[in-house]
């Protein structure tokens, strides 16, 4: 593994097997073939969008020729999705609005699916199809990814410092979208709403967690004591292979084997029951690391 393609990861605590060894190499050369053309990790996010909402529609019809088309839309937007993040640490074109495109991008891919697989069935299932892809997109989807998302960023962020993760506070986010102007940038500003939307939905659903960063900044305002951080990736480590999980690669392999086997339903399916369970677990138990850090913290075992 030369430094270079080292040096376009995040973290190899953070990193999935099927990512090191498919998606990431993958994704490194478009980033070099990008990176030559000069072509921005802001356009290759754009283009991950088209393709990812290209799959979607595939998905809508009852062919496995066009339904395959879909599964290589899909599985091409995402090595699109890797490029663009490695592209922008080769090149140090990191930007707030990049980080806010490329969590839209998957959600822009999703609902399209959920779209499909609701207009195919619904001739066969009714309404009913309907109900049970906006369960399964809404209710569960959608927070199990940011939280999974959250989960990460925070253990890079013990791992790394602010410098190497990309972990933001709601309130700041909420600030900056009411200094946005929607006469002088309206598409910022929109695509600011729903990101600040999306940190307040992350802080919310970890109560214990952000008690826990408040004392943190409290106590440590310039830098944490190394034996926490060495304390929080030991309990966080284990939780990253389920923060793995509900993001994309198993969540794509499920959709996947539900298309190919000619029952679409099984994916929405699975994601309220399997995924579901394993985001409760995740997040009980990282809420419980945080009130076991944070109370030692408090009893000073840190230090001051």
């Amino acid at each position: 593994m030369n430094q270079e393609f080292k040096a376009s990861l995040k973290s190899a605590d953070t990193e999935e097997h099927i990512d090191i060894y498919f998606y990431r190499p993958i994704g490194y050369q478009w980033a070099r073939f990008f990176r030559m053309l000069h072509v921005t990790p802001n356009v290759v996010t754009i283009l991950s969008i088209f393709l990812g909402v290209g799959a979607g529609i595939c998905f809508y019809f009852d062919d496995l020729a066009i339904n395959i088309l879909g599964i290589f839309l899909l599985i091409w937007a995402n090595v699109y999705d890797s490029c663009d993040g490695q592209l922008a640490r080769l090149t140090n074109q990191k930007s707030a609005l990049g980080r806010i495109l490329d969590g839209a991008a998957g959600d822009f891919w999703f609902v399209s699916i959920y779209f499909a697989i609701s207009f195919r069935l619904m001739p066969e299932w009714g309404w009913k199809i309907w109900a049970l892809c906006i369960v399964a997109g809404f209710g569960c989807h959608a927070v199990q990814s940011r939280l999974a998302d959250y989960y990460r960023q925070i253990h890079l962020f013990f791992l790394k410092g602010k410098e190497g993760s990309e972990l933001d506070d709601a309130s700041k986010q909420v600030e900056l979208w009411k200094q946005m102007k929607w006469k002088k940038e309206p598409v910022q500003k929109l695509f600011q709403f729903f990101y600040k939307n999306y940190t307040l939905g992350q802080e919310r659903d970890t109560p214990i967690f952000q008690i826990f960063k408040r004392n943190l900044r409290e106590r440590y305002p310039q830098q944490l004591p190394e034996q926490l951080r060495a304390d929080f990736r030991a309990g966080s480590l284990p939780l990253m292979k389920y923060a793995n999980i509900l993001t994309f690669n198993w969540r794509s392999i499920t959709l996947f084997t539900s298309i190919l086997v000619g029952l679409p339903w099984l994916y929405p399916a699975i994601e309220i029951t399997v995924f579901s369970l394993i985001f409760f677990y995740m997040r009980g138990t990282h809420e419980r690391l945080c009130l076991k850090l944070n109370q030692k913290v408090l009893k000073g075992e840190y230090g001051a």
